[in-house]
């Protein structure tokens, strides 16, 4: 177990791409849902699920953004107003094969850092990274300047990016940073298997 952090799932975005509520759609058995949290379940000592208002048949506890319409930078802002552990794990609900072998690296990475983020095709992947609390009121400000931004937020603070040729020694094919985003998305994970 990964004691000193807590693990956050977004599952409060609306959707728009896919046409319905990802975190509950199917996969191999469960949902979307379902599937990242066992995953976090098994790293992590506390796992707490981010959502815009509650959502029903769910037995993790939930957390309700404070503001309103504000993406994952308000998911992390409220998680951080209710754990008192150092760092968060955010991980989004559309990732269904993050792998534990990643999260683990991931978190040797943390040494003198504010936050630990993959960057995959030359992309940085906020929601698949560590933060650290000591950001919170950083965040706070950026979120009531207007800037909604995750990657505002890492020109502020000491990051860790890691790179694909890191990454791949924990997952070679970076199924891990695979996400839902449209049913094209949905129709090629139901091809690719679900590891455990």
């Amino acid at each position: 177990m990964i004691s000193d952090c807590t693990a956050l799932i977004l599952a409060g975005g609306e959707s728009r791409r896919m046409g319905q509520d990802k975190a509950s759609m199917i996969l191999d058995g469960k949902s979307l849902l379902e599937h990242v949290t066992a995953t976090m379940q098994s790293i992590f000592p506390k796992v707490l699920i981010s959502v815009r208002r509650l959502r029903e048949n769910v037995d993790t506890p939930q957390v309700c953004d404070e503001f309103e319409a504000s993406g994952p930078l308000a998911g992390i802002i409220a998680t951080f107003g209710q754990v008192d552990t150092p760092w968060i794990f955010a991980v989004a609900c559309d990732m269904p094969f993050v792998s534990e072998a990643v999260i683990r690296y991931l978190a040797t990475l943390r040494a003198s850092h504010q936050a630990v983020v993959p960057v995959v095709q030359n992309h940085i992947q906020p929601m698949a990274a560590f933060y650290a609390a000591n950001t919170l009121d950083l965040m706070k400000e950026s979120l009531v300047a207007g800037d909604k931004s995750l990657r505002g937020i890492f020109e502020k603070i000491k990051v860790r990016y890691v790179s694909e040729q890191e990454l791949r020694i924990s997952d070679p094919q970076l199924r891990s940073f695979f996400d839902l985003d449209t049913p094209q998305d949905f129709n090629q994970a139901l091809t690719m298997k679900v590891l455990k």
